[in-house]
């Protein structure tokens, strides 16, 4: 069983967090350090640590996140102008927390998508 992480306390509702969206596939809510005016993540309910952890049973739920992601990002008011997605696996790869989620960042000109 994967390990607990602080997605999951949000999830269940037992750390406070801006969730803006919330069913039963998915956890929407803000960024506690913003990188861009709109900064959300889209977190799966099910723990699955990173993108090496995927399995095919999955794959709905995955497909999902990019479902909500636009409804989010139009709800936010920054769908017409564009938007980044991001989804980091591992240290090397940026991820901080062992919780599959997908990054939605907008609000302004993102600029180049990594720096030298």
């Amino acid at each position: 069983m994967a390990e607990e992480t602080i997605f999951s306390k949000i999830i269940r509702q037992e750390v406070p967090a801006d969730i803006i969206f919330q069913d039963e596939h998915v956890t929407v809510f803000r960024d506690i350090h913003p990188q861009a005016p709109t900064h959300i993540l889209i977190v799966p309910n099910k723990i699955i640590p990173t993108v090496n952890d995927v399995r095919p049973e999955d794959e709905v739920v995955l497909g999902y996140l990019f479902v909500v992601a636009a409804q989010i990002a139009r709800q936010e008011g920054i769908a017409q102008y564009g938007y980044r997605l991001i989804i980091n696996c591992g240290g090397d790869g940026g991820q901080e927390v062992n919780h599959l989620h997908m990054h939605l960042l907008g609000g302004r000109k993102l600029g180049p998508m990594l720096s030298k």
